[in-house]
């Protein structure tokens, strides 16, 4: 697929981080967040294939899930437009509308058909039953699950990798922020090690669901799941976190939002910081994307 106004490879810079100097550790920044305007980040890796798939299939119609605030759904709106697929999103908050949040605005305004439901009835999304009723005269859709985390998303994020080669970059080790754990295991799928900044509270389950994902590709796992950086838990944020954003963004003109590469990044220095790294390592911190859910500061 080749779509205007996409950037890649992602460009990557070394970042000149007085922490990272200290410690002898060199941290480079892979922006995917600057792939393209709207589908930024991950978003545009995990979907890349599910889309193609969809098209293989002769699918019409995309059929996914998320909130009011979703990066994913975001995404999903305009690619099915660029793509030239129907794209309907089941909405968690059965008081909400297509004007409840500008993500919801710009989700109507590319043609995404969204349905609400209650909150109790989203927690049951997995659910045969549930499933069967939302897509009830959709047989023509594909399913793409929420966050676009699949078996299809792990070749999209693999290819990181290679760009970073490419660059003459082997970091050993690749940092991301983990939501439903799709970005690790596709670095994972390619061999790499990784540290995940789990963005949501409890997020140790995100081990299991990483492994299982990897369940088909045979691949040992070199994973370090991070779970102490959550500030609360998903979208949850503190006025430490908030100026760590602002101080960070004067330093590298960089800019970071609050529910994923803000807290990436606040775990990656911390842990820096700890002697966590052997000096001489060198890291690869990816910039997911999600800046359509920035806070003004």
């Amino acid at each position: 697929m080749k779509f205007a106004d996409v950037l890649l490879p992602s460009p990557v810079y070394e970042l000149h981080e007085p922490i990272a100097q200290r410690a002898g550790v060199r941290v480079f920044v892979k922006r995917d967040d600057l792939i393209h305007p709207i589908i930024s980040g991950n978003k545009w890796r995990k979907l890349k294939y599910n889309i193609a798939r969809a098209q293989q299939e002769g699918k019409s119609t995309l059929l996914t899930f998320g909130g009011a605030f979703s990066n994913h759904l975001y995404a999903l709106a305009t690619f099915g437009r660029m793509a030239g697929i129907h794209t309907i999103a089941i909405v968690r908050g059965e008081e909400l509308n297509p004007a409840s949040s500008p993500t919801l605005q710009h989700c109507f305004q590319e043609g995404m058909e969204l349905h609400f439901v209650s909150r109790g009835e989203y927690r049951l999304k997995h659910k045969g039953e549930l499933f069967q009723k939302l897509a009830q005269g959709k047989s023509d859709f594909y399913y793409v699950p929420e966050g676009g985390t699949n078996r299809f998303a792990l070749p999209g994020v693999g290819e990181i990798v290679d760009e970073c080669h490419a660059a003459g970059i082997h970091p050993d080790y690749f940092v991301t922020p983990a939501g439903t754990g799709g970005t690790a295991a596709g670095l994972l799928s390619r061999g790499e090690k990784v540290v995940a900044v789990a963005v949501l509270k409890n997020g140790g389950f995100l081990e299991n669901d990483i492994r299982h994902l990897l369940d088909d590709t045979g691949q040992s796992v070199e994973l370090d799941l991070q779970t102490g950086y959550h500030f609360g838990g998903y979208g949850k944020y503190t006025a430490e976190l908030l100026q760590f954003i602002t101080d960070f963004e004067k330093r590298h003109e960089i800019p970071l939002e609050h529910v994923y590469s803000g807290k990436m990044f606040f775990g990656l220095l911390d842990l820096i910081k700890r002697g966590y790294f052997a000096e001489g390592t060198i890291l690869m911190a990816l910039h997911t994307g999600g800046l359509q859910g920035k806070l003004k500061l």
